[in-house]
């Protein structure tokens, strides 16, 4: 099965947010870190429950996966199975650097423009 991937404007701002702070660095960089975030978000299209669950299903009462990107960035998604076996959604919500304060409430991970459906 193929899953179609869905990126949040949440998920969208948190890239832009660390692409802002590593370009303070390095611009070369920082195009290249979101190149490549972009990149492996597409390899949750094929077996998205790969990826451990992440702390977050803890508390949030949802299953939330991650895919860690560089060891130091966490990718924080959710599995979607369609009514049909050939469809499913995979949705990024947010996209944290592991240093961050953990999410501690499920509008931290949907953000303010989702809900889940």
């Amino acid at each position: 099965m193929t899953y179609q991937i869905e990126i949040s404007p949440t998920a969208v701002a948190d890239i832009e947010s660390i692409f802002l702070w590593i370009r303070e660095d390095s611009p070369e960089r920082a195009y290249r870190w979101v190149r490549e975030c972009y990149e492996i978000m597409l390899t949750l299209e094929n077996f998205p429950r790969r990826c451990s669950l992440a702390i977050e299903s803890k508390y949030l009462e949802i299953e939330v996966r991650q895919l860690l990107y560089k060891k130091q960035f966490h990718i924080l998604f959710t599995v979607s199975e369609g009514v049909e076996e050939q469809e499913g959604i995979v949705r990024i919500h947010r996209v944290r650097r592991g240093s961050q304060q953990r999410l501690q409430s499920i509008e931290q991970l949907l953000g303010d423009h989702e809900t889940e459906s």
